[in-house]
């Protein structure tokens, strides 16, 4: 196989594609977060203590050490790790429920079916039977 054939397969695979694409949305994400910190967040927390963020600096030994810039970094990283922290808990909430519903066998099926039938069952006197719900889907 040819080198420039090997090199396409390897580029057309399901995995790449996806990661190319995660790549190209995370740097636009990135952007946008970058954006939202940089003119509306640090402005607003400037105002309130008289300064503008990114003109934060302070001179050692003759050179500017702009720690501004780098609380508006850190704030850039902690809402963009957050964000993605909620995307991983979202998807590991659907999976879980995905791996719950893969477990189940058909007899447990049939378990929760005459489970369901005896809740939804009235008994002679009219009532309807209080039957305590232990598996919850």
């Amino acid at each position: 196989m040819g080198f420039i054939k090997e090199f396409k397969l390897f580029v057309m695979k399901g995995n790449m594609l996806e990661l190319a694409i995660a790549l190209v949305m995370g740097v636009a994400f990135g952007k946008i977060i970058t954006s939202l910190v940089d003119n509306i967040l640090m402005p607003l927390i400037g105002s309130l203590i008289g300064s503008n963020f990114a003109t934060l600096s302070a001179k050692v030994n003759g050179v500017d050490i702009k720690y501004g810039m780098f609380i508006q970094a850190a704030v850039d990283f902690v809402i963009i790790a957050f964000i993605v922290f909620l995307m991983i808990k979202a998807m590991n909430k659907i999976k879980k429920r995905e791996a719950i519903v893969a477990e189940i066998s058909s007899t447990d099926k049939l378990l929760i079916e005459i489970r369901d039938t005896l809740i939804k069952k009235e008994d002679p006197a009219g009532a309807t039977l209080n039957v305590k719900r232990e598996i919850e889907l």
